[in-house]
């Protein structure tokens, strides 16, 4: 008798949960969501950062239920799954233009492609797809927005590129210092998730700050 493709727990895992996903399906699943949060806009609810944090702190065995995942192996899946999805958006974008998006119903969806082509009309390419990164839902809509607005592909490789590798590897090395540096890090999992996605949208913040002062300081100028 063939064995089953997925166990009842892969199959009943939660998908909003990153404890839940690796428990299920380890590094692999690490790599899949990473692409489909990226590449696909269904994939824009899954929990990107604290799934990388969390990986990097299970590869010093200190999650609960005595899993240990391997750094290099995570590494690589985060890596590649963050690169290839966003290419993948791209094309996507490229290929279909808007419709895939039109056709969704979801506001928060629509709300984060706004934000995209925002970000991509006041930064400019380079530093809108690198901060994009680091911003839920954002960092979904905005690969395909770029290919739909005809982004130069050489600029949105070398960019996405660059932004994929800090966003991806930072966070996973970040989990994965904090697990070894500090006893039982796991019983503090939560509020250490929600501190990872604050500092994760302070280069953004940044930038605005940045872009505001410049908006006063120019209105000054002419007034």
């Amino acid at each position: 008798m063939a064995a089953p493709l997925f166990t009842a727990s892969q199959l009943a895992v939660n998908l909003l949960s990153a404890q839940s996903l690796l428990a299920a399906f380890g590094v692999l699943g690490v790599g899949v969501v990473m692409f489909a949060e990226t590449g696909l806009l269904i994939g824009f609810f899954l929990p990107g950062d604290s799934l990388l944090f969390t990986a990097g702190l299970l590869c010093t065995g200190s999650g609960d239920g005595g899993l240990k995942l391997s750094l290099a192996p995570l590494l690589v899946a985060a890596a590649v799954g963050a690169l290839a999805g966003s290419q993948t958006g791209y094309l996507i974008g490229r290929k279909a233009g808007g419709a895939l998006l039109a056709r969704s119903g979801s506001p928060r969806l629509h709300a984060g492609a706004q934000r995209a082509e925002e970000l991509l009309e006041r930064y400019g390419y380079a530093k809108a797809i690198v901060l994009a990164r680091f911003v839920p839902v954002v960092r979904t809509v905005l690969n395909p927005m770029a290919g739909a607005l005809h982004v130069p592909v050489r600029t949105f490789t070398l960019w996405q590129v660059l932004g994929g590798l800090v966003w991806s590897l930072g966070l996973t090395l970040g989990g994965y210092a904090l697990g070894s540096s500090i006893p039982n890090v796991d019983r503090y999992l939560l509020p250490m998730i929600a501190l990872v996605v604050v500092v994760s949208l302070i280069p953004l913040a940044a930038e605005l700050y940045r872009s505001r002062r410049a908006t006063t300081a120019d209105k000054g100028a002419q007034g």
